[in-house]
């Protein structure tokens, strides 16, 4: 959180690309900020940042045996190391808060877009749908869906009746390429199917699938190889 604020106020760069941990995990750091604000003001914060305040003797007699209790739970030098870390912050509340403040702001503004990344497998549509939800619930709109790896279609007939043909054509090559056709449609027709309740939920965020290549992507051709099918440049 602390870095994005950094790299967002150096005028040095047009944009920052966030590339998050699967969605979940991406979740915790889009709460962070409300997080931190929240902890910031919590009243247990205040009373372990008490004694170096002064004014512990303003404690409530609930508080002192909570921290007493806690004390043996996890032990007095945990406790006591604890409340040294919660110390050092002693005085950079309102500039952690501050900050904070202005990274949700970042999150939510209309100049932040997010993009949701998904292959067209069953889990990781689930994934990526459950994300979604919760950018919605948030008041955060998808920019746009990218499906990664996805099976070509090269033909627009059921995979039945191409897997009948083939079988027509039973110990022959032709046969043997309808039967690899047969095979591409029917894959390629579950992934569509994996993502119709995907892309009608990120509607109107335009998609954008990119296939199998030839090779993994390592390197810059294979980046510009992807750029060309993400930015419409291909044939």
């Amino acid at each position: 959180m602390e870095k994005l604020y950094d790299l967002h106020a150096d005028e040095r760069f047009d944009l920052v690309v966030v590339d998050t941990p699967p969605s979940r995990n991406a979740l915790d750091f889009l709460e962070a900020p409300k997080r931190l604000t929240r902890f910031l003001d919590h009243r247990l914060y205040r009373v372990l940042m008490a004694p170096t305040r002064g004014v512990m003797r303003a404690v409530n007699v609930a508080a002192q045996a909570f921290v007493r209790s806690v004390s043996k739970v996890v032990g007095g030098e945990v406790f006591d190391d604890a409340i040294a870390f919660f110390q050092a912050f002693d005085g950079m509340e309102q500039g952690f808060k501050e900050r904070a403040q202005k990274v949700m702001t970042l999150i939510e503004s209309p100049a932040t877009g997010f993009v949701l990344v998904a292959s067209p497998r069953r889990d990781t549509v689930a994934e990526a749908r459950f994300f979604a939800d919760k950018l919605a619930e948030a008041n955060i709109a998808v920019s746009a869906l990218i499906v990664n790896r996805m099976h070509p279609r090269f033909s627009d007939a059921l995979p039945e009746a191409l897997s009948a043909h083939a079988d027509t054509l039973e110990g022959t090559d032709l046969g043997g390429l309808f039967r690899n056709l047969a095979d591409f449609a029917l894959v390629s027709g579950r992934e569509e199917e994996h993502l119709s309740g995907l892309t009608e939920q990120v509607e109107p965020a335009p998609v954008v699938r990119v296939p199998f290549l030839r090779s993994d992507v390592h390197d810059l051709d294979g980046l510009r190889l992807v750029a060309d099918h993400l930015f419409g440049r291909t044939a």
